[in-house]
């Protein structure tokens, strides 16, 4: 893992930590993202991003658009191999396993927190 990515962080919801979370935010870690993984435990962010893709992964992802303030503006689940919406007013992106999001309770509108 480079310096730039780090894993020493927590995705959280109104107080409740979801998940373990992963950092990117130099353009070598963004574009490495989650390829040639066979899954993630946690969540990865990407930041900046305003879209992504699935060329090249083995597993589906959901994929939630945050806005400066962490507000989620769109949330989808991508199959491998596709290309992602861009959202102009996104400034970063978190990953996870399809259907994590769901599970987590997480919908459009709501404020994610890195701690």
């Amino acid at each position: 893992m480079s310096s730039s990515e780090s894993s020493g962080n927590w995705l959280v919801l109104e107080g409740r930590v979801l998940a373990t979370l992963e950092v990117a935010t130099t353009r070598r870690d963004r574009r490495r993202g989650l390829l040639g993984r066979d899954g993630i435990e946690g969540a990865m962010m990407l930041a900046p991003a305003r879209s992504v893709h699935t060329f090249g992964m083995n597993f589906a992802i959901d994929v939630a658009h945050l806005d400066s303030s962490g507000v989620v503006l769109r949330m989808t689940t991508m199959s491998p191999n596709r290309l992602g919406a861009f959202v102009a007013r996104s400034r970063s992106v978190i990953e996870t396993e399809a259907g994590a999001l769901a599970r987590w309770g997480v919908l459009v509108g709501d404020v994610l927190e890195v701690r």
